[in-house]
C-alpha cells in the first residue's frame, strides 16, 4: 500500500491539491501547507489510488458499509465503494449531512446504511476530529457500530488524539510531520 499512498502524495503535489507557504486557514489558524482532498478525491487517478489505499483498511476492519462528513467524503467514500465493487464484492457508502434536511424524509444520512451494520468513517482530512465525530455520532444514532476511522490526511492538530481518547480506531494515510512537510504514514 506505500506505494499507492506515495503516488498520491506525489499526485497532491502536482494537481495542486498540496500546497507549500503561507496559509490562513477557515479557523483563523496559520499554515505552512494547504491541503484541499476534494482536489485530489474528484481527480480520476486520485480517485483510484484513494479507493486502493482505503479498501484494504476498510475490509481488514469487517466493516460493511463506508461513510463519512459531506462535502470532502462524497468523493472519497464513492471511490471506496466503486474500488470495493471492482475488487468483487460490493460496500455501500454512505453520507452524513451537517444536519438533518428539512425537506423530504427529512433525513441526516444519505445512502444505504443498516441498522446494526459495522461501519467505517472516513474524510479527506483530520485536524481537531470534529467532521468526523459528527459523522461517527450520525452512524451511533442509526445504530451502527464504528470499527474503524480513516483519513487521508492527518493534520496532527488534536484530532487523532481526541478519536483515540474516545476509543475509535483511527489511522490516516498520510501526516504533517512537525515540520508541517507532509508523509507517509501508513504502510
Amino acid at each position: 500500500m506505500s506505494k499507492t499512498v506515495e503516488r498520491l502524495l506525489e499526485l497532491a503535489l502536482e494537481r495542486g491539491a498540496l500546497k507549500y507557504g503561507d496559509f490562513t486557514l477557515s479557523s483563523g489558524k496559520k499554515s505552512g501547507y494547504y491541503f484541499d482532498g476534494r482536489i485530489l478525491s474528484l481527480d480520476p487517478e486520485g480517485a483510484m489510488l484513494i479507493g486502493q489505499a482505503l479498501l484494504p483498511l476498510v475490509r481488514a476492519s469487517g466493516a460493511q458499509a463506508v461513510g463519512g462528513p459531506t462535502l470532502a467524503a462524497d468523493p472519497v467514500v464513492t471511490a471506496v465503494a466503486l474500488t470495493s465493487q471492482l475488487k468483487g464484492k460490493g460496500i455501500p457508502a454512505f453520507i452524513v449531512r451537517k444536519e438533518v434536511k428539512g425537506h423530504g424524509m427529512g433525513q441526516l444520512i444519505e445512502g444505504r446504511l443498516d441498522p446494526g451494520s459495522r461501519v467505517a468513517i472516513v474524510d479527506d482530512t483530520c485536524t481537531t476530529g470534529g467532521s468526523l465525530l459528527h459523522a461517527i455520532g450520525a452512524a451511533e444514532a442509526a445504530g451502527c457500530t464504528v470499527v474503524k476511522v480513516l483519513a487521508l490526511l492527518d493534520r496532527r492538530e488534536g484530532g487523532t488524539e481526541e478519536l483515540q481518547k474516545r476509543g475509535y480506531d483511527f489511522l490516516a494515510l498520510m501526516a504533517a510531520n512537525p515540520a508541517g512537510k507532509i508523509e507517509v504514514v501508513a504502510d
